[in-house]
């Protein structure tokens, strides 16, 4: 593979593995949600 294929391949990997983490730690600080805050539209 050339650089520039390997500099792109990074490049996605850490945005995608950085959604996750940013993800885990939004779910982790907003707590436990009550069941009466979620509203389903059936």
């Amino acid at each position: 593979m050339s650089a520039d294929a390997i500099i792109m391949m990074i490049v996605a990997m850490v945005a995608l593995w950085g959604g996750l983490v940013a993800a885990i730690v939004n779910l982790n600080r907003s707590g436990p949600g009550r069941v009466e805050d979620v509203h389903r539209d059936l």
